[in-house]
């Protein structure tokens, strides 16, 4: 009798892991954002500032530049692949449109257009070397890293360029609509729009459809009349084009365009992906998810900070939800349709 109920305890159990497997498979939305909803409860109740609207909105805008690379690197992560040049690629455009003002005199929004169009003929870069010469992106991108920082430190000579002498356009994305005491910046506003878009546009579209598919099974795909390529094409240049717009966002968030910064920002956007609950291996994911994802790095970030604790334990509390996040997306593939 005990053995029998024994069997029937175990059985019990795995019908309710597998229960929680499918469901996380069929919403990877649901993992992060029960993070996300729990990390702001303990960090409210650790520290009663972190609920004030003041300090929320210094994490949206903290998290404003990493959210909107992320929403590129969400994009060729759907699709299986991976880009290291994401904070390059943005550093570098906005160091060009500087460059473009305050050097070569020209109108702000001629500069801006360039600035985008020099960030999106980068991506197609990356998308030309994975696609035509069937290079690896992890090595692709590794590659354009180096070179993108290396010809950002020549462009601007290592020097930052002050908002002060840019046209009020280079720096428009800083400044907020205050609504009460919670203070809404403009680049937020166009990070919010973004993620609208693409949320509608991997969702109801054929390109959309056609990302999931390439990512899920490239073979199949192709095999179904997808052209691939072209789809890996568009993805890599597409994402081009979000990071030279983070870039105008990071001007605003700075109030200045300096090459010394975005180091961090590569792995950040992939951290925000992963937290987000989009498999590292294509097919699954949501750019929902990667919002907050994001969210969850600057509430986890800002609630340390708040609690005391020091900077280096704060990585390490960000790397070990990697860690976990990785781990709960191997145990998910894993699912049994």
């Amino acid at each position: 009798m005990s053995s029998t109920t024994a069997d029937f305890d175990v059985r019990k159990d795995d019908s309710l892991g597998l229960r929680i497997q499918h469901l996380l498979h069929s919403n990877p939305v649901l993992g992060p954002l029960a993070v996300l909803v729990v990390a702001i409860i303990a960090f409210s109740i650790v520290n009663g500032r972190f609920l004030t609207a003041t300090n929320l909105s210094l994490v949206l805008q903290q998290v404003t530049v990493i959210a909107t690379l992320a929403l590129g690197q969400t994009l060729i992560i759907l699709t299986a692949g991976i880009d290291l040049s994401a904070g390059a690629i943005a550093v570098f455009s906005s160091i060009l449109m500087a460059t473009f003002c305050v050097d070569a005199g020209m109108p702000g929004i001629v500069a801006l257009l360039l600035g985008f169009a020099c960030g999106t003929a980068m991506g197609a870069i990356n998308g030309f070397l994975v696609t035509r010469m069937k290079l690896p992106p992890f090595i692709v991108t590794l590659g354009t890293l180096t070179i993108f920082f290396s010809l950002n430190s020549v462009v601007s000579n290592s020097e930052t360029v002050r908002g002060t002498d840019m046209p009020g356009l280079m720096t428009w994305t800083g400044n907020s609509i205050p609504i009460g005491d919670f203070r809404l910046t403009y680049g937020s506003i166009i990070m919010l729009l973004l993620f609208g878009f693409f949320f509608y546009a991997l969702g109801n579209t054929a390109w959309g459809k056609h990302v999931y598919a390439t990512g899920d099974d490239s073979e199949a795909a192709r095999l179904a009349g997808i052209q691939t390529n072209r789809v890996l094409f568009s993805v890599y240049t597409v994402a081009g084009l979000l990071y030279a717009i983070g870039g105008w966002i990071l001007i605003g968030r700075l109030a200045s365009a300096s090459p010394n910064v975005g180091v961090e920002y590569n792995l950040d956007s992939i951290t925000a992906v992963v937290l987000g609950g989009t498999s590292l291996f294509g097919g699954r994911g949501s750019v929902i998810g990667t919002l907050i994802g994001a969210l969850i790095v600057g509430v986890f970030r800002n609630g340390l900070q708040l609690g005391g604790v020091e900077v280096v334990w704060q990585g390490f509390a960000i790397g070990l939800l990697v860690l976990v996040a990785v781990s709960l997306d191997q145990w998910i593939r894993k699912v049994r349709t």
